[in-house]
């Protein structure tokens, strides 16, 4: 508690409670983009899409090939 302190009154409130919530957030963001990307996995197969075009979907977004 006293880290917090000192880290409020030399860095200002709003910069620690920001630093907090991103540290504490990052685990669930990570989660996130596992289960996005299994899902895209997961349409691309009952879409019969070739797997190759699912890993470029998730890895280039809508800048590879398959949108071309």
């Amino acid at each position: 508690m006293e880290e917090f302190l000192f880290a409020a009154s030399n860095f200002g409130f709003p910069v620690v409670v920001a630093s907090y919530l991103l540290i504490r957030i990052e685990p669930t963001l990570k989660n996130l983009q596992k289960s996005i990307a299994l899902l895209t996995f997961v349409i691309a197969k009952q879409s019969e899409i070739d797997i190759k075009q699912a890993q470029q979907i998730i890895e280039f977004g809508r800048e590879s090939e398959f949108y071309k």
